[in-house]
């Protein structure tokens, strides 16, 4: 089963954003069209939909290539990934015009390190499961 890891890799890692972004876009349409939420996030959905998913299996692919030579743990691998996809985000909102609210620059503090705790966790127990399942762990 040693067989194109790096492919494995991918798929392991694009399988846990998928799944909370497939959810996370069910409630997003239940209380946009359910309750009237008026929130015109249809312009910057695109980012987290198709780029996030692949960053985390590029991500994945990277720790396979480089945990021989920089041994370091799965979940602080992919809890270094916020550093990249938060400026990405930002860039992808200033280039839609989409207007970041003024409260986010408030919430930052408190946010960001939920943010790295719960990727650590998400890497380290539900990437890391499906590395293990796939044999690429």
């Amino acid at each position: 089963m040693n067989r194109h890891p790096y492919l494995r890799a991918y798929l392991a890692g694009i399988c846990v954003p998928t799944i909370f972004l497939l959810v996370g876009a069910t409630g997003f349409t239940f209380f946009r069209y359910v309750f009237n939420i008026p929130v015109p996030i249809e312009r910057v959905i695109v980012f987290p939909m198709a780029v996030v998913p692949n960053l985390w299996g590029l991500w994945n692919i990277l720790f396979l290539a480089s945990h021989e030579r920089l041994h370091l743990s799965l979940g602080l691998h992919g809890a270094l990934l916020p550093f990249l996809i938060a400026p990405l985000g930002l860039a992808a909102a200033a280039l839609l015009n989409f207007s970041v609210p003024a409260f986010a620059a408030h919430v930052l503090p408190f946010a960001a390190p939920v943010a790295l705790i719960i990727y650590y966790l998400a890497w380290k127990y539900l990437v890391g499961a499906l590395n293990t399942e796939l044999g690429i762990a």
